[in-house]
Protein backbone atom coordinates (compact mmCIF):
# COMPACT_ATOMS: atom_id res chain seq x y z
CA UNK A 1 0.00 0.00 0.00
CA UNK A 2 1.49 3.27 -1.09
CA UNK A 3 -0.86 5.55 0.83
CA UNK A 4 0.60 7.04 3.96
CA UNK A 5 -1.18 6.95 7.28
CA UNK A 6 -1.76 10.62 7.98
CA UNK A 7 -4.47 10.39 10.61
CA UNK A 8 -2.40 10.64 13.76
CA UNK A 9 -3.52 13.02 16.46
CA UNK A 10 -1.20 13.32 19.48
CA UNK A 11 -2.63 14.40 22.79
CA UNK A 12 0.10 15.91 24.92
CA UNK A 13 0.31 15.42 28.67
CA UNK A 14 0.77 18.43 30.94
CA UNK A 15 4.53 17.89 30.91
CA UNK A 16 4.66 18.14 27.14
CA UNK A 17 5.83 14.55 26.68
CA UNK A 18 4.07 11.72 24.95
CA UNK A 19 3.04 8.93 27.29
CA UNK A 20 1.38 5.58 26.75
CA UNK A 21 -1.90 7.01 28.00
CA UNK A 22 -1.68 10.28 26.09
CA UNK A 23 -1.40 9.00 22.53
CA UNK A 24 -4.50 8.21 20.50
CA UNK A 25 -5.08 7.32 16.88
CA UNK A 26 -8.12 9.30 15.82
CA UNK A 27 -9.75 8.55 12.49
CA UNK A 28 -12.06 11.16 10.98
CA UNK A 29 -14.31 10.72 7.97
CA UNK A 30 -12.26 13.37 6.20
CA UNK A 31 -9.03 11.42 6.80
CA UNK A 32 -10.69 8.17 5.73
CA UNK A 33 -11.94 9.83 2.54
CA UNK A 34 -8.71 11.62 1.62
CA UNK A 35 -6.43 8.68 2.40
CA UNK A 36 -8.41 6.06 0.47
CA UNK A 37 -10.26 8.10 -2.14
CA UNK A 38 -8.17 6.91 -5.08
CA UNK A 39 -7.69 3.27 -4.00
CA UNK A 40 -11.38 2.69 -3.22
CA UNK A 41 -12.99 5.11 -5.66
CA UNK A 42 -14.70 7.08 -2.90
CA UNK A 43 -17.17 9.92 -3.43
CA UNK A 44 -18.79 12.02 -0.71
CA UNK A 45 -22.49 12.41 -1.55
CA UNK A 46 -24.21 13.63 1.63
CA UNK A 47 -23.76 14.53 5.29
CA UNK A 48 -20.96 17.02 4.72
CA UNK A 49 -21.48 18.62 8.13
CA UNK A 50 -20.35 15.41 9.86
CA UNK A 51 -16.75 15.83 8.75
CA UNK A 52 -15.51 15.99 12.35
CA UNK A 53 -16.90 12.62 13.46
CA UNK A 54 -14.08 10.48 14.84
CA UNK A 55 -13.09 6.96 15.85
CA UNK A 56 -10.41 6.26 18.45
CA UNK A 57 -8.67 3.37 16.67
CA UNK A 58 -6.55 2.44 19.66
CA UNK A 59 -9.56 2.28 21.96
CA UNK A 60 -11.48 0.23 19.39
CA UNK A 61 -8.67 -2.29 19.25
CA UNK A 62 -8.51 -2.58 23.04
CA UNK A 63 -12.28 -3.06 23.29
CA UNK A 64 -12.44 -5.31 20.19
CA UNK A 65 -14.95 -3.03 18.47
CA UNK A 66 -15.93 -3.59 14.85
CA UNK A 67 -14.46 -0.79 12.75
CA UNK A 68 -15.82 -1.65 9.30
CA UNK A 69 -18.70 -3.99 8.55
CA UNK A 70 -22.03 -4.70 6.91
CA UNK A 71 -25.24 -3.16 8.21
CA UNK A 72 -25.83 -4.89 11.53
CA UNK A 73 -28.20 -3.49 14.15
CA UNK A 74 -27.10 -6.04 16.79
CA UNK A 75 -23.33 -5.62 16.40
CA UNK A 76 -22.91 -2.20 14.78
CA UNK A 77 -19.65 -1.12 13.22
CA UNK A 78 -18.26 2.40 13.26
CA UNK A 79 -18.34 2.53 9.45
CA UNK A 80 -21.53 0.92 8.18
CA UNK A 81 -21.08 -0.66 4.74
CA UNK A 82 -24.10 -1.15 2.48
CA UNK A 83 -23.60 -3.42 -0.51
CA UNK A 84 -25.96 -4.95 -3.05
CA UNK A 85 -27.35 -7.46 -0.56
CA UNK A 86 -28.14 -4.84 2.10
CA UNK A 87 -29.79 -2.51 -0.39
CA UNK A 88 -31.79 -5.40 -1.87
CA UNK A 89 -32.93 -6.33 1.65
CA UNK A 90 -34.17 -2.79 2.27
CA UNK A 91 -35.99 -2.80 -1.09
CA UNK A 92 -37.91 -5.94 -0.09
CA UNK A 93 -39.31 -4.29 3.05
CA UNK A 94 -42.61 -2.49 3.30
CA UNK A 95 -42.48 1.29 3.51
CA UNK A 96 -43.06 1.23 7.26
CA UNK A 97 -40.43 -1.48 7.89
CA UNK A 98 -37.94 0.27 5.61
CA UNK A 99 -38.34 3.58 7.46
CA UNK A 100 -37.88 1.71 10.76
CA UNK A 101 -34.67 0.02 9.57
CA UNK A 102 -33.17 3.25 8.23
CA UNK A 103 -34.10 5.04 11.46
CA UNK A 104 -32.41 2.25 13.48
CA UNK A 105 -29.33 2.44 11.24
CA UNK A 106 -28.82 6.16 11.86
CA UNK A 107 -29.65 5.77 15.56
CA UNK A 108 -26.46 3.70 15.89
CA UNK A 109 -24.53 6.95 15.25
CA UNK A 110 -21.80 5.42 13.06
CA UNK A 111 -18.92 7.60 11.95
CA UNK A 112 -20.05 7.23 8.34
CA UNK A 113 -21.95 5.03 5.90
CA UNK A 114 -20.40 3.71 2.69
CA UNK A 115 -22.45 2.37 -0.23
CA UNK A 116 -20.33 0.05 -2.38
CA UNK A 117 -20.40 -1.60 -5.83
CA UNK A 118 -21.20 1.72 -7.56
CA UNK A 119 -24.79 1.24 -6.42
CA UNK A 120 -27.27 4.09 -6.81
CA UNK A 121 -27.78 5.96 -3.56
CA UNK A 122 -31.38 5.64 -2.29
CA UNK A 123 -33.03 9.04 -1.86
CA UNK A 124 -34.31 8.27 1.65
CA UNK A 125 -30.84 7.27 2.90
CA UNK A 126 -29.29 10.38 1.36
CA UNK A 127 -31.93 12.58 2.97
CA UNK A 128 -31.42 10.89 6.35
CA UNK A 129 -27.65 11.43 6.08
CA UNK A 130 -28.13 15.17 5.56
CA UNK A 131 -30.70 15.32 8.35
CA UNK A 132 -28.40 13.61 10.87
CA UNK A 133 -25.17 15.28 9.64
CA UNK A 134 -23.78 11.79 9.03
CA UNK A 135 -21.25 11.43 6.18
CA UNK A 136 -22.49 9.24 3.34
CA UNK A 137 -19.87 7.96 0.91
CA UNK A 138 -19.98 5.75 -2.15
CA UNK A 139 -17.27 3.38 -3.38
CA UNK A 140 -16.60 1.87 -6.78
CA UNK A 141 -15.20 -1.38 -5.33
CA UNK A 142 -17.04 -4.39 -3.95
CA UNK A 143 -18.24 -4.59 -0.38
CA UNK A 144 -15.81 -7.41 0.45
CA UNK A 145 -12.80 -5.64 -1.05
CA UNK A 146 -13.55 -2.40 0.77
CA UNK A 147 -13.91 -4.04 4.18
CA UNK A 148 -10.83 -6.25 3.77
CA UNK A 149 -8.72 -3.34 2.53
CA UNK A 150 -9.68 -1.01 5.37
CA UNK A 151 -9.39 -3.68 8.06
CA UNK A 152 -5.84 -4.56 7.00
CA UNK A 153 -4.81 -0.93 6.58
CA UNK A 154 -5.94 0.17 10.01
CA UNK A 155 -4.82 -3.03 11.74
CA UNK A 156 -1.32 -1.97 10.71
CA UNK A 157 -1.97 1.56 11.96
CA UNK A 158 -2.66 0.39 15.52
CA UNK A 159 -0.28 -2.57 15.60
CA UNK A 160 2.49 -2.71 18.19
CA UNK A 161 5.67 -1.41 16.54
CA UNK A 162 9.42 -1.66 17.07
CA UNK A 163 12.27 0.03 15.22
CA UNK A 164 15.46 -2.04 14.86
CA UNK A 165 18.89 -1.00 13.65
CA UNK A 166 19.91 -2.80 10.49
CA UNK A 167 19.16 -3.27 6.80
CA UNK A 168 15.91 -5.05 5.94
CA UNK A 169 16.01 -6.87 2.60
CA UNK A 170 14.24 -9.47 0.51
CA UNK A 171 16.71 -12.17 -0.54
CA UNK A 172 15.43 -15.11 -2.57
CA UNK A 173 11.92 -14.17 -1.47
CA UNK A 174 12.84 -14.24 2.24
CA UNK A 175 12.48 -11.11 4.35
CA UNK A 176 15.71 -10.89 6.33
CA UNK A 177 17.26 -8.28 8.58
CA UNK A 178 21.02 -7.65 8.44
CA UNK A 179 22.28 -6.59 11.86
CA UNK A 180 25.65 -5.96 13.46
CA UNK A 181 27.78 -3.25 14.98
CA UNK A 182 28.26 0.02 13.17
CA UNK A 183 30.85 -0.19 10.35
CA UNK A 184 30.74 -4.01 10.25
CA UNK A 185 29.70 -3.82 6.60
CA UNK A 186 25.90 -4.11 6.54
CA UNK A 187 25.37 -1.39 3.94
CA UNK A 188 28.18 -2.63 1.69
CA UNK A 189 26.69 -6.12 1.86
CA UNK A 190 23.25 -4.73 1.06
CA UNK A 191 24.70 -2.90 -1.95
CA UNK A 192 26.27 -6.12 -3.22
CA UNK A 193 23.01 -8.01 -2.75
CA UNK A 194 21.19 -5.30 -4.71
CA UNK A 195 23.70 -5.78 -7.50
CA UNK A 196 22.86 -9.49 -7.47
CA UNK A 197 19.17 -8.79 -8.09
CA UNK A 198 17.73 -8.78 -4.56
CA UNK A 199 15.55 -6.04 -3.10
CA UNK A 200 15.74 -3.62 -0.17
CA UNK A 201 12.91 -2.57 2.09
CA UNK A 202 14.65 -0.25 4.55
CA UNK A 203 18.11 0.86 5.61
CA UNK A 204 19.24 1.84 9.11
CA UNK A 205 15.89 2.01 10.94
CA UNK A 206 13.26 -0.39 9.56
CA UNK A 207 9.95 -0.35 11.42
CA UNK A 208 8.42 -3.69 12.39
CA UNK A 209 4.90 -4.42 13.55
CA UNK A 210 3.05 -7.62 14.44
CA UNK A 211 0.17 -8.36 12.06
CA UNK A 212 -0.69 -11.80 13.45
CA UNK A 213 0.16 -13.97 16.44
CA UNK A 214 3.30 -15.31 14.74
CA UNK A 215 3.91 -12.82 11.93
CA UNK A 216 6.12 -9.72 11.97
CA UNK A 217 6.05 -7.34 9.01
CA UNK A 218 8.58 -4.62 8.32
CA UNK A 219 8.55 -1.46 6.26
CA UNK A 220 10.56 1.71 5.73
CA UNK A 221 9.82 5.05 7.42
CA UNK A 222 8.79 7.55 4.76
CA UNK A 223 11.80 9.79 5.47
CA UNK A 224 14.25 6.99 4.60
CA UNK A 225 12.32 5.59 1.62
CA UNK A 226 14.63 4.58 -1.30
CA UNK A 227 17.87 5.62 0.46
CA UNK A 228 20.93 3.60 1.49
CA UNK A 229 23.94 5.01 3.30
CA UNK A 230 27.31 3.52 2.35
CA UNK A 231 30.45 4.75 4.08
CA UNK A 232 32.69 6.50 1.59
CA UNK A 233 29.91 6.97 -0.94
CA UNK A 234 27.39 8.78 1.22
CA UNK A 235 23.64 8.59 0.63
CA UNK A 236 22.58 6.55 -2.42
CA UNK A 237 19.16 6.55 -4.04
CA UNK A 238 18.54 2.86 -4.66
CA UNK A 239 15.56 3.46 -6.91
CA UNK A 240 17.56 5.84 -9.13
CA UNK A 241 20.55 3.46 -9.29
CA UNK A 242 18.84 0.08 -9.65
CA UNK A 243 15.28 0.89 -10.74
CA UNK A 244 11.86 0.41 -9.16
CA UNK A 245 12.27 -3.37 -9.04
CA UNK A 246 15.02 -3.00 -6.40
CA UNK A 247 12.55 -1.54 -3.88
CA UNK A 248 10.05 -3.55 -1.85
CA UNK A 249 7.42 -1.65 0.14
CA UNK A 250 7.07 -4.14 2.99
CA UNK A 251 7.81 -7.77 3.80
CA UNK A 252 7.27 -10.32 6.54
CA UNK A 253 10.39 -10.81 8.66
CA UNK A 254 11.50 -14.45 8.54
CA UNK A 255 15.22 -14.39 9.32
CA UNK A 256 17.84 -12.26 11.06
CA UNK A 257 21.44 -12.35 9.82
CA UNK A 258 23.85 -10.99 12.43
CA UNK A 259 27.29 -9.96 11.14
CA UNK A 260 30.01 -10.23 13.76
CA UNK A 261 33.76 -9.83 13.71
CA UNK A 262 35.24 -12.88 15.45
CA UNK A 263 38.64 -14.12 16.46
CA UNK A 264 39.94 -17.48 15.20
CA UNK A 265 39.20 -18.96 18.61
CA UNK A 266 35.57 -17.77 18.50
CA UNK A 267 35.11 -19.10 14.98
CA UNK A 268 36.43 -22.53 16.00
CA UNK A 269 33.85 -22.71 18.77
CA UNK A 270 30.90 -22.44 16.34
CA UNK A 271 28.90 -25.66 15.95
CA UNK A 272 30.17 -27.33 12.79
CA UNK A 273 26.83 -29.00 12.04
CA UNK A 274 24.21 -26.31 12.69
CA UNK A 275 26.31 -23.15 12.73
CA UNK A 276 25.59 -20.28 15.10
CA UNK A 277 21.79 -20.36 15.09
CA UNK A 278 19.52 -19.05 17.86
CA UNK A 279 16.04 -17.58 18.21
CA UNK A 280 15.54 -13.82 18.59
CA UNK A 281 12.31 -12.54 20.11
CA UNK A 282 10.85 -9.49 18.35
CA UNK A 283 7.44 -8.23 19.46
CA UNK A 284 6.89 -11.54 21.28
CA UNK A 285 7.54 -13.55 18.11
CA UNK A 286 10.63 -15.76 17.86
CA UNK A 287 12.59 -15.19 14.64
CA UNK A 288 15.54 -17.43 13.66
CA UNK A 289 18.88 -15.61 13.88
CA UNK A 290 22.11 -16.76 12.24
CA UNK A 291 25.44 -15.21 13.15
CA UNK A 292 27.90 -15.02 10.25
CA UNK A 293 31.56 -14.32 11.10
CA UNK A 294 33.02 -11.36 9.23
CA UNK A 295 36.58 -11.93 8.07
CA UNK A 296 38.82 -10.94 5.18
CA UNK A 297 38.19 -12.97 2.04
CA UNK A 298 34.72 -14.24 2.98
CA UNK A 299 32.01 -13.71 0.37
CA UNK A 300 29.22 -12.48 2.62
CA UNK A 301 26.70 -12.04 -0.22
CA UNK A 302 26.96 -15.73 -1.15
CA UNK A 303 26.69 -16.70 2.51
CA UNK A 304 23.53 -14.61 2.99
CA UNK A 305 21.97 -16.07 -0.16
CA UNK A 306 22.79 -19.56 1.08
CA UNK A 307 21.33 -18.75 4.50
CA UNK A 308 18.09 -17.61 2.83
CA UNK A 309 17.92 -20.79 0.73
CA UNK A 310 18.67 -22.91 3.78
CA UNK A 311 15.90 -21.17 5.70
CA UNK A 312 13.43 -22.01 2.92
CA UNK A 313 14.45 -25.68 3.09
CA UNK A 314 14.19 -25.76 6.89
CA UNK A 315 10.72 -24.21 6.74
CA UNK A 316 9.72 -27.13 4.51
CA UNK A 317 11.08 -29.63 7.03
CA UNK A 318 14.47 -30.43 5.49
CA UNK A 319 17.52 -30.12 7.78
CA UNK A 320 20.87 -30.79 6.11
CA UNK A 321 22.60 -31.62 9.40
CA UNK A 322 20.04 -34.33 10.14
CA UNK A 323 20.56 -35.82 6.68
CA UNK A 324 24.32 -35.76 7.23
CA UNK A 325 23.98 -37.48 10.62
CA UNK A 326 21.68 -40.12 9.12
CA UNK A 327 24.13 -40.92 6.34
CA UNK A 328 26.99 -41.04 8.80
CA UNK A 329 25.08 -43.45 11.03
CA UNK A 330 24.22 -45.67 8.06
CA UNK A 331 27.87 -45.79 7.01
CA UNK A 332 28.97 -46.74 10.53
CA UNK A 333 26.34 -49.50 10.57
CA UNK A 334 27.62 -50.86 7.25
CA UNK A 335 31.25 -50.77 8.38
CA UNK A 336 30.40 -52.65 11.55
CA UNK A 337 29.00 -55.65 9.59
Amino acid sequence: MNARINIYCIRWSLTGKKTANSVALLLTTKALFETHQEALGLEWVAGYSGVSRTIDLKKCKEEDDILFGHMNIVQPSHVQVLGDHELAYLDRLSNTARKSQIKALFALLPMSIVITDQAEVPCDIQAAADEHDLPLLTSSVSCRKLINYLQEYYAIAVAEKQVLHGVFMEVKGVGLLLTGKSSVGKSELALELLGRGHRIIADDAPEFFRVAADTIRGRCPSLLQDFLEVRGLGILNVRALFGDSAIKQDKNLRLVIHLKEMSETEIEQIDRLEGDRVGRVILDVEIPEITIPVASGRNLAVLVESAASQHILRSKGYHAEQEFIRRHAEQIAKDSL
